[in-house]
């Protein structure tokens, strides 16, 4: 308790991100109104009724941002998992052994982070498809060089510690010393990257939805729904107020949970 205390970024990160995630996790269960059926007039304003008021074909807000969110939600944690597991893999065979195959992986990694990830993706969307399934494999593949550079680096600085050489000496085989003495201290480090990642995933999804490259219609998403809102943003303010605040949330309550777990490392 001392230790979230002397952390505010991790105390107020994890309070928002967990009441964010609840409410997402209650949408996948209840939702007061179908996410996609037209239930009221046009543009209501919020009231008891509609917490958050309607869109421009009448279906409650607050149902479809909960259903959005989660949708959000969703993809973004299929694409860190994808993204971490891979670069686990990855940055791990490469930091232990190096090598030939450590310095074309590393070359191969640098070439696709050179480019915007998002740009990649799109335009892997645009030739493959839209749907949820296709933003995050396209997303995933994107997300594996950031994290196979962070596990390689820290495999490459540990990799020959007096304690990783003793267990060598006894007989230690290189599985066993990769993953259960050398992987977990790169959580310090790996940690704030899933969260930044996971950041990064929900801008990125919603920016393909903006664009009408990733969930589509009539399915709710956070980015075609913030699209559709910005035509109203006079006569029906309520709209883009609710969706927008709604993304800004989840993001604010994983980077600070991210700056949180950053510190909370550095003074260990």
């Amino acid at each position: 308790m001392k230790k979230l205390i002397h952390n505010p970024f991790l105390l107020i990160g994890g309070c928002i991100s967990g009441v964010m995630t609840a409410l997402i996790l209650v949408g996948y269960v209840w939702t007061p109104y179908s996410a996609t059926a037209m239930e009221g007039s046009k543009f209501d304003s919020p009231s008891l009724v509609h917490l958050l008021g309607t869109d421009s074909y009448g279906r409650d807000i607050f149902s479809r941002v909960l259903s959005g969110a989660g949708t959000s939600f969703w993809i973004a944690l299929c694409v860190v998992a994808i993204g971490c597991a891979a670069g686990i893999l990855i940055g791990s065979l490469c930091g232990y052994y190096g090598g030939p195959a450590d310095l074309i992986l590393t070359r191969v990694c640098d070439s696709i982070t050179a480019f915007p990830s998002i740009l990649l993706a799109l335009v892997i969307v645009s030739v493959v498809g839209g749907g949820a399934v296709n933003v995050v494999i396209a997303l995933g593949i994107l997300f594996i060089p950031s994290f196979a550079r962070i596990v390689r680096g820290e495999f490459t600085r540990c990799r020959d510690l007096n304690y990783i050489r003793s267990a060598r000496l006894m007989g230690v085989s290189d599985a066993r010393i990769m993953f259960c003495h050398i992987l977990p201290n790169t959580l310090p480090v790996l940690l704030p990257a899933i969260t930044i990642g996971f950041n990064n995933a929900i801008l990125s999804e919603a920016s393909m939805s903006f664009l009408g490259l990733g969930i589509q219609p009539p399915n709710a998403s956070l980015g075609s729904m913030l699209s559709d809102s910005q035509i109203y943003l006079k006569s029906a303010p309520w709209y883009a107020m609710s969706v927008g605040g709604t993304m800004v949330l989840l993001i604010l309550g994983f980077s600070l949970l991210s700056e949180g777990l950053q510190r909370q490392a550095r003074q260990n």
